[in-house]
């Protein structure tokens, strides 16, 4: 079950028309893309997509889920917006109660085992291996961990575990942590107890329907065995303009932390069929990702360039990321900078900034930026 109905506000313009999950990301990718390629990598062939805030563009990008193998006989990429009831209709609340909301989808499927996930993170995971050591250990719901700089801790759900890695307590953002585990959001759920659990979250009259703020600390409560399974891999959410634009950029370079070209656990996409780029006998690339359809005739350095995009002659191009179909004219300059889908900078604009103390420049999905 993956949660892709976020709106993402700390990404501001990039989100102003579209879904979190569906912001273009990497060049030729959408953010959901890494998590429903990790489905497909880990052999997960029925996959329900809970989305809500500006879902048009992700559902028909997700489509059948053909592009992530994931339209199989009995399986399939099933989207799962909110819908109206006898008692009317709303947004989901909370975490648990877009599972609770969509509890006949989960009864239909018969799973013993139900992996829930947020389609919002970057990272390379194959879950098979978190749903062994789930079953090994005989847990009721496992949880997967990172350990976060203590620093950090305080901005998530802060797990603490005996020698066996068994979740001895759980903190919702604690002011002042006892462990540095910090929760991933990724949860395996033995199927009766999350239906049994969800069941009884909904008719508590102060609930949040959170699995972080109500269902695990609950759960602990009851005696249930929690399991803790540490993660140690790359992991990045990309939930903020400085983190996008720092993540995307790690892409870069000889040796990135995270390998778009891993053979063995490719990143799979549904983008569009462009032609090849194109790059001008005067142009100057160092650095930087080329997706299909750009045309260069400038300079680009240190930057990602997402499917169509355009920089012109004399242009300049540094530590940044252009989303699908951005343009930058004769002559301007876009310097650590983000620009939206179909975005333009026009001829003899400097947009950006070289100075490292400036905040990211960024605009909008169509936005034209024009002299002054």
């Amino acid at each position: 079950m993956l949660l892709a109905g976020g709106q993402g506000k700390r990404l501001m313009a990039l989100t102003a028309n579209i879904a979190k999950p569906a912001v273009s990301f990497g060049g030729k990718y959408r953010i959901i893309d890494f998590v429903l390629s990790n489905c497909a990598n880990s052999a997960i062939n029925t996959v329900g997509i809970l989305t809500q805030y500006r879902p048009y563009l992700l559902h028909s990008y997700v489509g059948t889920g053909e592009a992530w193998n994931l339209d199989e006989r009995g399986g399939g990429a099933a989207i799962l917006p909110p819908y109206q009831t006898r008692e009317g209709a709303s947004w989901y609340e909370g975490t648990a109660d877009a599972i609770y909301r969509n509890i006949e989808f989960l009864e239909e499927q018969d799973a013993e085992y139900v992996l829930i996930l947020s389609g919002d993170q970057l990272y390379r995971m194959d879950y098979a291996d978190m749903l062994r050591a789930h079953k090994e250990a005989g847990a009721d719901l496992t949880v997967s961990v990172m350990e976060v700089p203590w620093e950090e801790a305080p901005r998530f759900g802060i797990m603490t575990t005996d020698d066996e890695d068994n979740i001895t307590e759980f903190n919702e953002k604690p002011a002042e942590p006892n462990s540095n585990l910090a929760s991933m959001g990724i949860y395996i759920f033995n199927n009766d107890l999350l239906l049994k659990a969800l069941r009884a979250e909904k008719e508590d009259p102060n609930t949040t329907m959170d699995f972080g703020g109500d269902i695990i600390p609950k759960l602990l409560a009851q005696g249930k065995k929690l399991l803790a399974y540490r993660f140690a891999g790359y992991w990045r959410d990309v939930g903020t303009v400085a983190s996008y634009h720092e993540t995307a950029l790690e892409l870069l370079g000889d040796n990135p932390e995270f390998d778009l070209y891993q053979d063995d656990f490719p990143i799979m996409s549904n983008t569009s069929v462009q032609p090849p780029h194109y790059v001008g006998p005067n142009a100057s690339i160092d650095d930087a990702l080329i997706s299909n359809g750009c045309k260069v005739f400038g300079k680009v350095k240190h930057s990602i360039l997402s499917d169509g995009v355009y920089v012109g002659e004399s242009a300049t191009v540094v530590d940044s990321v252009l989303l699908p179909g951005a343009t930058v004219e004769d002559g301007a300059q876009v310097i650590h900078a983000i620009l939206g889908e179909g975005a333009t900078v026009k001829a003899g604009v400097t947009f950006g900034s070289a100075d490292p103390n400036e905040e990211i420049a960024l605009v909008g999905d169509d936005v034209v930026v024009g002299k002054e």
